[in-house]
């Protein structure tokens, strides 16, 4: 299969040569191909959300696990009720709050989405991008775009073009590429089929802004862990994701302890002969001997770290280094959703110091 990679800069003034691309990516998804688009969080890999082959494609070409769910993104709130039994009050609100957005809702499905979409489950995760170019692809489409992140599966998902080239070319019809993927984590996960809404997956929006949002303290969270033999409800709960090529490990302590340990465990890789990586906070890389370090941004702001992580991670790969280590980072707000896919990265390989 030959892919073609079409770059979209002059979407705001709709020109005719942007529309034109944009209805021929739409026919693609009608007739059954796959198209990765940029979302606000990262690129996504959209079928036809109502057409079981389409999903089976998008299953292959990531070589990801039939039982991980997809999920449907929407352009328009009245087309949720088009694919779910019923729209409970709280989600309601979180609609008004944060649609467009990173926010995807989990409810009972109307009949009309397969299982195949859906991981086999009776719920479906869904979704309305507050990307322009997302939008404007999804309406094109038909209106429901099913769509994970568009990497290889266990790979650190892309938030720029040219790496979505380098794991999808040849696997599918079309790469949409703009530069203003601008969030850099997939989006937040909610489960709205419980009776108190459930955290599968953190994200941009953060368990604060829900609890505000929707006037109560208790909201639960639950992450499953690799060992479980559930299905999971939800992309990014089960299996190892966001991994580099490199095995990576996590430091934890005391700033001091960090650096000492970092530094013990670089130096013995490369008496191994590896090529290591460090993955460090802002004015910290100084302190480290390793072979290539990378800055993810200060420590207390989540929302630059968030954003340079899954670049990051792949410059490592195109540098390939062996032996990553990295220092944790704040989970405060959107620092929780960093740390989980720090976390899912390195295999849940951390590693706690003190002196």
């Amino acid at each position: 299969m030959k892919t073609k990679f079409i770059e979209l800069s002059d979407r705001s003034n709709m020109s005719k040569k942007y529309k034109r691309i944009i209805q021929k990516a739409g026919k693609l998804i009608k007739c059954g191909g796959l198209v990765a688009f940029p979302t606000e969080t990262v690129y996504g890999l959209g079928g036809d959300a109502f057409n079981p082959e389409s999903s089976a494609k998008i299953y292959k070409a990531k070589g990801r696990p039939s039982d991980n769910p997809l999920i449907i993104h929407i352009a328009e709130e009245e087309s949720l009720k088009k694919i779910v039994k019923e729209i409970p009050n709280t989600a309601q609100i979180l609609m008004q709050r944060f649609w467009p957005g990173p926010l995807t809702m989990i409810f009972n499905k109307q009949e009309c989405i397969p299982t195949e979409t859906t991981g086999g489950l009776d719920t479906v995760a869904v979704r309305m991008p507050r990307h322009p170019i997302a939008l404007d692809f999804i309406r094109a489409s038909g209106g429901f775009v099913a769509a994970p992140s568009a990497n290889q599966s266990g790979k650190p998902s892309p938030t720029i073009a040219k790496y979505v080239w380098e794991d999808m070319n040849g696997k599918i019809d079309m790469i949409l590429s703009s530069d203003t993927v601008d969030i850099g984590v997939e989006s937040t996960i909610v489960d709205m089929t419980t009776k108190i809404p459930v955290i599968l997956r953190p994200g941009f929006i953060t368990k604060e802004m829900l609890q505000e949002a929707l006037n109560q303290e208790h909201i639960d969270q639950v992450i499953l862990g690799e060992e479980t033999t559930d299905a999971p409800k939800a992309p990014g709960m089960k299996y190892k994701h966001y991994a580099p090529k490199g095995e990576l490990i996590i430091i934890e302590g005391n700033e001091q302890a960090v650096i000492k340990r970092i530094n013990q465990l670089v130096n013995a890789a490369k008496l191994a002969g590896e090529k290591t990586g460090v993955i460090s906070t802002e004015g910290m890389q100084h302190a480290y001997c390793a072979d290539v370090v990378k800055n993810l941004g200060e420590k207390e702001n989540p929302m630059e770290n968030a954003y340079n992580l899954y670049r990051v991670l792949r410059e490592l790969d195109d540098e390939e280094v062996t032996k990553i280590y990295s220092e944790s980072f704040c989970t405060k707000g959107m620092g929780q959703a960093v740390m989980n896919r720090l976390l899912k990265a390195a295999g849940n390989h951390i590693e706690y110091v003190s002196k």
